[in-house]
């Protein structure tokens, strides 16, 4: 992109009452770049490419009407995909990838997607960044599979590492055990890292992730489990910080399933640095089974079923919606920011009635919210900022914060916000856990 262009985008964003982290405005112009140029809230009469910047949720009817309107050339982001107001299109578009809010700079969540996969899987061939191929399976176990990913990778030219680890089982590969066997890996080798089962084998060479430039790739196991059977990590520190938060819960939590202990550090990550996260197509996760298995970049050696799903009811009702949109949910903080605060105290603040509300006077509770804490932090050395649709919400984000130990606050969006916010309801006893509504 040239400069002119840029400034343009910039002009574009000021119009529009648009607040980007640095992270979140390289991959808008990224976006530019590959689909021309963009506009707010709407296609242009005739416009089969470029890029629609949407401010506000559209209802069901305008959602349908727009869905309609797009072609596979043009680009769809959300700069403020936290609001569940955009859950509905959302679900009617293919969706690319998320990137986490960036603090004060740029405290919303960036949502982007389009009409399918086929202009980037056109264009991945072209990709100069190779990953580099990890995979692991029992040592004393049957190394055919192995074998047979190994031989898949040869015509492709990717360097690969596979190899055999001490496993407590001696049929599979619990959690802490692989995210042990990735920490090394990453300390290892200096490309990114793609992370497939041993049982799989490569139909065509896996470039996606890496010509998409992202931290980390994942697919959503039927739109909401995050599956660490294909796994993708940049050469980013925001890759490394996930991973290492992934290692950490496993070693801490070693009897609760991946799909879990992968969402959590996602989500915890996300929360505190912009995570330019990539939904990998089920291309990328294909089973046996599946209609277009042949046509796989992936295939896993597992037959298409629902039993990978997670055992836990309770967290597949608080996750599903939110997952499925690609963004966080009420139980887990929205973002996170820190201050030079010497207490050890924390803050959660609650934004309710989310779905009821603007969705302009949403985004400008939270930057108010944000900037009120970067002026002042009134002694509290972390925020947690949780947006909630409905009561249930309410209940689950509190009993969060109540366990966290943390003083809570309760608002509204359109609530005035000053900038003394927090010195108001400042940090006075140590770990003290209060709520404050507003009414």
């Amino acid at each position: 992109m040239t400069d002119e262009t840029y400034a343009n985008l910039d002009r574009l964003l000021r119009s529009g009452g648009i607040r980007l982290g640095e992270a979140q405005r390289g991959r808008l112009a990224w976006l530019v770049s590959q689909y021309g140029a963009p506009t707010l809230d709407g296609v242009g009469e005739g416009r089969r490419n470029g890029v629609i910047i949407l401010r506000e949720p559209p209802s069901g009817a305008a959602a349908e009407l727009f869905y309609r309107s797009l072609t596979p050339g043009c680009a769809v982001v959300i700069p403020r995909s936290e609001n569940p107001g955009f859950d509905f299109l959302k679900s009617k578009l293919t969706e690319f990838g998320t990137v986490g809010p960036c603090g004060v700079h740029g405290p919303h969540e960036m949502w982007w997607g389009g009409i399918g996969w086929s202009k980037f899987l056109a264009a991945a061939d072209s990709s100069t960044v190779r990953p580099r191929i990890v995979s692991c399976y029992p040592r004393g176990g049957d190394a055919t599979a192995a074998f047979a990913l190994r031989h898949s990778l040869a015509r492709f030219d990717l360097a690969c590492h596979i190899e055999p680890i001490d496993t407590q089982l001696s049929d599979r590969i619990l959690c802490f055990e692989k995210a042990e066997f990735m920490m090394r890996m990453w300390n290892k080798y200096r490309e990114p890292l793609l992370f497939v089962e041993a049982s799989a084998v490569l139909r065509e060479a896996p470039l996606l992730p890496s010509f998409l430039c992202c931290d980390v790739a994942l697919h959503k196991w039927n739109g909401w489990e995050m599956s660490a059977r294909t796994l993708y990590f940049g050469r980013t520190k925001a890759a490394e910080m996930m991973l290492r938060a992934w290692q950490q819960l496993a070693a801490s939590y070693p009897a609760i399933w991946e799909g879990y202990l992968l969402d959590q550090a996602w989500s915890l990550t996300s929360s505190q640095v912009p995570l330019d996260t990539i939904w990998l197509p089920r291309y990328y996760h294909a089973l046996k089974g599946d209609l277009g298995a042949m046509r796989a970049t992936i295939l896993h050696d597992q037959q298409t079923t629902t039993l990978e799903l997670g055992p836990d009811p309770g967290f597949a009702g608080i996750a599903r919606a939110a997952r499925r949109a690609g963004r966080t949910g009420s139980r887990d903080a929205f973002m996170v920011m820190t201050s030079k605060a010497e207490t050890g105290n924390g803050i959660a603040v609650i934004l309710r009635n989310v779905s009821a509300s603007d969705a302009g006077a949403v985004a400008a509770t939270v930057e108010a919210v944000t900037g009120a804490y970067a002026a002042n932090c009134g002694g509290y050395g972390r925020l947690e900022l949780s947006l909630c649709a409905w009561q249930d919400d309410v209940g689950a984000a509190r009993e969060a914060a109540a366990q966290a130990r943390y003083r809570i606050l309760e608002i509204a969006p359109g609530q005035c916000i000053a900038n003394d916010f927090f010195a108001t309801h400042g940090s006075d006893e140590a770990l003290k856990t209060t709520r404050h509504l507003f009414l």
